[in-house]
């Protein structure tokens, strides 16, 4: 049967390691995903899949596959709403600085590509009073050098101030190695307007998922009721009047097998999928559900089938990673200390 991967981690896809920067004054932060090596020219075959109705995104369409390069570098996901877009521009500079990038003459500065996505932290309670200086900047260069191969999870990075529907959310992380060197992983940050818990208040939508106990090894007790389309740890179970892109879910899921930038697409949507197993209501007018997808690796096996049916392993295999990342995030924010795993 599958198993996680040795860190449970997206870092198990071989050249990925992921950095978070928390600023704990503002209650917000970045993690940043990093397509290596340090020195990488080419970037990782990339795609994005854009559901919710309130998205903060840039650099997607770099990645849409009727487009040139369909490649990235780094993916950014961070707080601080369309602030937090700035973590980008310090993210590119310090790949730069490392030779990572495109160069498209010579003697002129590597580009890098980092497409990011961000949610909505702002009315946390922390500390946005920076006048002219957001710290998104400064945050993304301070991720890209805590970059590394084991992943904090919980309330820290792009998770220090979300929200999952009432609770709090965070940052979480799964992988599955699917055998024949192919590993999957997603990593996460978890905000949405809905509700990761089933109406008993304590076990996951996600827990049919779940590997080892990983979030708890929670189950329904008896039959539940979920005919209410509205779950009562939603935002809209509240009663409360939702702000569109006020909640997200922001993800990156990948692969290491040699995709095309179509392939990685079709990933990011397979991947959606596992978005709604672990949250309901999902890709809400109030979200702004984005989901990356990275690969690179050896070449697809031609004795495991036609590409497309495995291109379709792959994107279910994502799903089931991401519904288990959201689930995880959620769990390692509940004590409020991030822990390594």
């Amino acid at each position: 049967m599958p198993a996680p991967g040795p860190r449970n981690a997206i870092t198990d896809v071989p050249g990925l390691t992921v950095g978070h920067a928390t600023d704990e004054r503002a209650r917000t932060g970045v993690t940043v995903l990093l397509c290596g090596p340090v020195g990488n020219a080419t970037g990782w075959a990339g795609g994005v899949d854009v559901r919710g109705g309130g998205p903060g995104t840039r650099e997607t369409e770099v990645l849409a596959p009727e487009n040139l390069v369909g490649r990235a570098h780094a993916i950014v996901l961070a707080g601080g709403s369309a602030f937090g877009l700035g973590a980008a521009d310090g993210v590119a500079a310090a790949l730069s600085q490392q030779g990572m990038g495109l160069t498209l003459w010579p003697g002129t500065p590597a580009v890098p590509l980092v497409p990011a996505a961000v949610l909505y932290d702002l009315a946390n309670g922390g500390d946005k009073d920076w006048g002219l200086h957001p710290p998104y900047r400064d945050l993304g260069l301070r991720a890209v050098e805590a970059a590394g191969s084991d992943v904090d999870q919980g309330a820290v990075g792009a998770g220090r101030g979300a929200m999952a529907g009432l609770i709090p959310g965070g940052v979480g992380t799964a992988s599955i190695d699917l055998g024949d060197g192919l590993m999957v992983g997603a990593l996460v940050a978890a905000n949405p307007l809905g509700s990761v818990f089933m109406p008993d208040g304590r076990t996951y939508w996600a827990w049919p998922f779940e590997i080892n106990g990983e979030f708890g090894d929670r189950r329904p007790s008896g039959p539940v009721d979920v005919s209410d389309p509205v779950p009562e740890l939603s935002r809209l179970g509240a009663r409360r009047s939702p702000t569109p892109g006020a909640n997200t879910t922001i993800a990156v899921v990948a692969a290491s097998v040699d995709l095309t930038t179509a392939e990685c697409t079709r990933m990011a949507m397979m991947a959606q999928d596992g978005l709604a197993r672990a949250v309901r209501p999902a890709h809400t007018p109030f979200d702004g559900d984005t989901v990356f997808a990275v690969a690179q690796g050896a070449a697809l096996s031609s004795d495991k089938g036609s590409r497309w049916a495995q291109v379709a392993r792959i994107g279910s295999a994502a799903a089931d990673c991401l519904a288990r990342a959201i689930a995880r995030a959620v769990y390692h924010a509940g004590d409020g200390q991030p822990r390594a795993q």
